[in-house]
Formats: structure tokens, sequence, C-alpha cells
């Protein structure tokens, strides 16, 4: 399944408390709930600013139904061609 990041503007994101992250990540896994399994949040990073996202979804239309159904901004969806690591290195 493709994996996408997803760059998400929020100003003040590094500053949110762990009650509002918990809020954010319950609304989004609510959101999942009802879309069914074809798309899966993986993980996301915060920033001062940003939150980046990693989704695996079927195309990027799903990720940006998430968004919307969330009411999360979704500024820029890319879809990851490879993952690279210290691993690739050897």
């Amino acid at each position: 399944m493709p994996k996408y990041l997803i760059e998400r503007e929020i100003p003040g994101a590094g500053k949110l408390t762990a009650e509002q992250l918990k809020a954010i990540s319950q609304t989004s896994c609510g959101v999942l709930n009802k879309m069914g399994p074809q798309i899966q949040w993986v993980n996301s990073y915060v920033t001062a600013d940003k939150i980046y996202c990693i989704y695996n979804a079927p195309n990027e239309e799903m990720v940006r139904e998430h968004a919307k159904l969330g009411g999360f901004p979704a500024n820029s969806i890319s879809q990851v061609s490879t993952i690279i690591d210290p691993i690739t290195a050897e």
C-alpha cells in the first residue's frame, strides 16, 4: 500500500499539551475507524509549528478525505517513493 507524508501547518503545535495531543489523536482515530481499514495512521512528528504525519492509504484522495473529516489541515501531501536509513549505507 502506498505511504504518504502529510505536512500540517499548526502554529504552536510544539506547545500543545499532552491532553490536546490526545484529543487530536482521538479525533484522528475516530475518523479512521469510520473510513475503514484501507487507511492507516503510522505515526506523527510534532515540531514547533507543524505536525508531519505518516499514513498508509490506497491514494492521496483518501488522505485528503481523512483531513477534511477530522478538521485537520493537510498543507502538503507527498507519496513516499523509498525509505532509507543507516542500513542503506551498508
